[in-house]
């Protein structure tokens, strides 16, 4: 029987009922209150009998169950491996494969949730081969003919035969030797975005050169990875985040049609998979390439691989797209390493009435600025306050009008939204929650892609929240007003496009040119999770900015990420927590820096106030008093080393692992300084080498190689 109020009231007898109505039935609040408490010791008890598997356990319970067959805890940094549930569940499975490159595979994977290839590495030596025993798989010499053998070589799927190496692997270095096994780790994640129409190259005469990327740059694209069945399974390629190459993806199409002339796709290209090409408002996808259906001409394999890069004549001027002449009128090249797509003549005639578009996933580091992981956003805190949708790249400012009394507008497609709103914000009801947001639902990445700035309306005590958006063609704006109220801009989960926007090559178009422009003198700024170009905040005692896992990008090595203006005047004050700051920083007060990086000279003009503590600043910049920040005299030249600094590249952000160890591990809690510092790398690294002590068989030697 069900223990809830109800049931409960009516076992008491009818006289004590009506007596209780009479009386302002107290009775029935006191059975109210009873039936909580059964409620919550019926839960518990279905709890306790959960509480004896691992599978339906309570995360505080999975240690407990692990210390019954002597599992060794480690330090759940990572958000989906803070419970060690799934090691739990597998420690008699590791140890009876122990030391094989299948459970140390699964190992990986589960200790530091990042994509795992383990390889041992005696199986890739040039030997002498018993000769009642041959290895066809493992020939000692390379064979320099089969382009499959030579794209692979010296990566983590390497099928060409190595003389030994006598280093250690430990040092990520020695890998070719008897005793040494080698686990690949993929840390980049492929994002997705949806069904977006191909935008035309600029100034091309000949209307058939598009790309993928919404904000016309050349763009990478990356493999969605193909979850492998079990733990006897070891990785292939289909199974890692990898980038998309043009020769093995071409390789990939080629054998997809030799075997199967009616194969639709292949391995990376279709439905559900790492990219495809269809038609709006046509369900099926367009096919790769390869020989047209017999008795049906029409239904023809039309996508073909390509290496779309830039022709040049001699002079240097530019004349065009590499294989501009070899595709057919009915095709279509894909070139995944940049984003690109080359139109047939004919399919170009067709894209002016039905357009094209591409579904498609591109690498970053984490989960940081507009993409298409789990978010929520936040409700207004009148719950009777309108709520807007927007779609299909309607005009967004009159469902923005609509929201002058308060509200919220969700964005449901990753479209671009072409027109430069007014963002408004009324006065709150409740201090802590905003009167306006203004949003993507999750699993989007909706573009809005202005001709000039973007005025912020925001009435005394209002409250405006931006979520999950990236804005690109001009700053956002928020004026002086003649009153001394309080104004309130929040962002998260946003990007405000570094240059404002990007060239065809990538490359930012109004490098320094500011994202965000602040000049009311009684206003609070919180960023979180957010990539931007520099900030403009002018200077006032009543005006904050708080800055919390964000990037802040100049686009040029020399120019102000955060200022009062152009001119570099000292902006307002700032805090600053888990965040990396491309260009210089100009500042009346730096209330707090921790855990960052500064790429470019800090100044403050108030430094008996603020503290800056376990960050990397320039030498001469002149900032308050500092707590172990690098570099200082016991590592004078350590510098932070990036994958890269460019904002439309994947490893935009990351740290290389060239990088000093003090910025590496320089963090308060033994992280890594900078945006990157929530991903907890030297953490997961200890892990598992933790793990490998316990794991590996006599004599081995492991060692950790990060591809991306």
């Amino acid at each position: 029987m069900s223990l809830d109020a109800d049931s409960l009231y009516r076992l008491l007898p009818a006289v004590y009922r009506v007596r209780d109505v009479q009386q302002g039935e107290s009775l029935r609040a006191l059975v109210e209150v009873v039936a909580r408490e059964l409620g919550a010791l019926e839960d518990d008890l279905e709890q306790l009998y959960d509480d004896q598997f691992i599978e339906t356990c309570a995360d505080w319970v999975a240690p407990y169950i692990g210390e019954l067959i002597g599992y060794r805890s480690l330090h759940g940094v990572a958000p989906r491996i803070a419970s060690p549930r799934a090691e739990v569940a597998n420690t008699i499975a590791f140890r009876r494969r122990k030391g094989t490159a299948l459970m140390l595979e699964e190992l990986a994977r589960n200790v530091t949730d990042w994509p795992a290839r383990a390889v041992e590495f005696f199986e890739q030596l040039a030997t002498t081969q018993y000769m009642n025993h041959i290895r066809l798989h493992a020939p000692a010499t390379a064979a320099l003919r089969s382009q499959a053998a030579m794209l692979t070589v010296g990566g983590a799927f390497n099928r060409v035969a190595h003389t030994p190496e006598m280093r250690r692997p430990e040092s990520g270095s020695g890998r070719y030797n008897i005793p040494n096994v080698g686990i690949f780790l993929w840390r980049l994640k492929p994002y997705r975005l949806r069904a977006l129409p191909l935008l035309a190259e600029p100034g091309d005469a000949t209307g058939r050169r598009f790309r993928v990327n919404p904000l016309g740059g050349d763009m990478a694209l990356f493999r969605r990875p193909v979850t492998e069945p079990g733990i006897d399974h070891l990785a292939r390629p289909i199974n890692v985040p990898d980038p998309l190459r043009v020769r093995q993806f071409a390789r990939q199409v080629r054998d997809a049609t030799s075997t199967d002339a009616a194969v639709a796709f292949s391995d990376d290209y279709g439905s559900g998979r790492s990219v495809v090409i269809s038609r709006d408002g046509v369900d099926e996808p367009l096919r790769i390439a390869g020989p047209a259906p017999a008795g049906d001409p029409d239904a023809k394999f039309v996508v073909r691989i390509a290496d779309l890069r830039d022709v040049f004549d001699g002079g240097g001027t530019f004349t065009g797209w590499a294989h501009e002449d070899d595709i057919q009128d009915h095709q279509i090249a894909l070139d995944p390493e940049r984003g690109r797509v080359l139109l047939g003549a004919g399919r170009a005639a067709e894209h002016a009435s039905s357009p094209f578009q591409a579904t498609f996933h591109y690498g970053r580091a984490r989960d940081i600025g507009g993409g298409d992981y789990e978010r929520q956003p936040e409700n207004v805190g009148d719950a009777a306050a309108p709520q807007r949708v927007a779609k299909d790249s309607q005009l967004l400012q009159p469902l923005l009008d609509e929201l002058e009394d308060g509200g919220r507008l969700l964005i449901e497609d990753s479209l671009t939204y072409t027109e430069t709103p007014t963002f408004k914000a009324p006065p709150v009801t409740d201090p802590d929650e905003p009167s306006v947001v203004v949003g993507a639902i999750p699993g989007v990445r909706p573009l809005i892609l202005a001709g000039g700035p973007m005025p912020l309306e925001i009435d005394a005590n209002g409250t405006l929240l931006l979520d999950g958006l990236v804005l690109a063609g001009g700053a956002l704006h928020l004026p002086a007003a003649a009153d001394n109220e309080p104004r309130t801009l929040i962002l998260r989960d946003c990007t405000l496009v570094p240059g404002l926007t990007l060239d065809p090559h990538g490359e930012p178009v109004s490098a320094s040119e500011p994202s965000l422009i602040v000049e009311h003198p009684f206003t609070k700024v919180r960023l979180e999770r957010c990539i931007t170009g520099p900030l403009h905040v002018r200077a006032n005692s009543d005006t904050t900015v708080e800055l919390a896992d964000c990037i802040v990008d100049a686009a040029e090595p020399d120019g102000f990420a955060y200022a009062g203006d152009s001119t570099g005047v000292a902006g307002a004050e700032v805090t600053l927590e888990h965040c990396t700051v491309f260009g210089q920083l100009r500042t009346q007060l730096l209330r707090l820096a921790s855990n960052s990086i500064f790429t470019a000279s800090v100044r403050v003009v108030r430094r008996q106030e603020g503290c800056m503590r376990f960050s990397f600043v320039p030498d001469g910049s002149i900032t308050p008093r500092r707590h172990k920040c690098q570099p200082d005299a016991a590592h004078p030249h350590a510098l932070p080393e990036f994958t890269s600094t460019r904002f439309s590249d994947p490893g935009y952000g990351q740290l290389r692992l060239a990088t000093a160890r003090v910025i590496r591990e320089g963090a308060e809690d033994g992280g890594e300084m900078g945006v990157m510092h929530e991903l907890f790398q030297p953490q997961r690294e200890t892990n598992l080498r933790i793990r490998f002590d316990e794991y590996l068989r006599f004599g081995l030697h492991a060692g950790l190689f990060y591809v991306t």
